[in-house]
């Protein structure tokens, strides 16, 4: 626990709590929000989800080349900045968004993921005498899944309680002084079934399922949009964070 009081190590922690809500924050919404609102089956899902890996892997040798020549903290920046877009990109998603639609945010997000998570670990335990590492490292990592744990939980309290805040606001204006409402409630009726109460009550349901789907799609919104802002406040705190010093190739052996 002293290396806490180291200010690389610390900020490291953080940003690895940071990156640990994002990375199992994004692998428990996605799935649920194409298995609620749009009705994708398992194959699909995987493939939506593919993506991510794909990139993350394209990503290696790019930062392999890059991570030698540029300033970590600028890397680490650029990949927590991509990865606070990429949530951004998700608080608009509409209830007919498939694969296609997710690809940009789900490339984002591969990219951000090798861009925040190997210069983060750099930085934290490059500048940690090689004795106390061991220990530190351990600590380090337990942050990446402690921020995994409260994000899953913190996602799963938002899609619980903002669901029925929604869903309530959308009903405040599905009243029969609002002649869209009537309208479809009327077109749907005469679709449905020659029984007009029949009818009525199954363009009601229809239009209950309706409202509840966008107040889904609104509830992800608002999950992603708390990952962005956990993001966003990730990225105005790497200044702090102390250049270290890449040790040097020994010297060449005199004959």
């Amino acid at each position: 626990m002293r290396a806490l009081a180291i200010r690389n190590f610390s900020l490291g922690c953080w940003f690895s709590f940071v990156t640990g809500i994002g990375i199992f924050g994004t692998v428990y919404l996605t799935p649920i929000f194409l298995t609620r609102v749009r009705g994708c089956d398992a194959w699909q899902i995987g493939t939506a989800l593919l993506t991510v890996g794909c990139f993350q892997l394209a990503a290696v040798p790019v930062y392999g080349i890059v991570a030698n020549r540029i300033d970590l903290r600028w890397l680490m920046m650029f990949g927590l900045v991509c990865f606070g877009v990429s949530m951004w990109q998700f608080t608009w998603v509409p209830h007919d968004w498939g694969w296609r639609e997710l690809l940009l945010p789900q490339v984002l997000c591969g990219f951000a993921q090798q861009f925040s998570v190997a210069p983060t670990v750099t930085l934290t335990l490059g500048i940690l005498p090689p004795e106390r590492l061991k220990s530190a490292s351990g600590l380090f990592n337990l942050m990446r899944n402690l921020g995994g744990a409260i994000g899953i939980a913190a996602s799963g309290t938002i899609l619980n309680d903002r669901t029925n805040q929604h869903f309530l606001h959308i009903a405040e204006h599905l009243t029969s002084a609002n002649t869209a409402v009537t309208e479809f409630v009327r077109s749907a009726a005469m679709q449905t079934s020659g029984d007009p109460t029949q009818g009525n009550a199954a363009a009601l349901k229809q239009l209950w399922l309706l409202a509840y789907r966008e107040a889904q799609v609104q509830t992800f919104a608002d999950a992603y949009l708390g990952i962005a802002v956990c993001f966003a406040l990730a990225v105005v705190m790497v200044p702090l964070m102390r250049k270290v010093m890449r040790p040097k190739a020994p010297p060449e052996p005199a004959h």
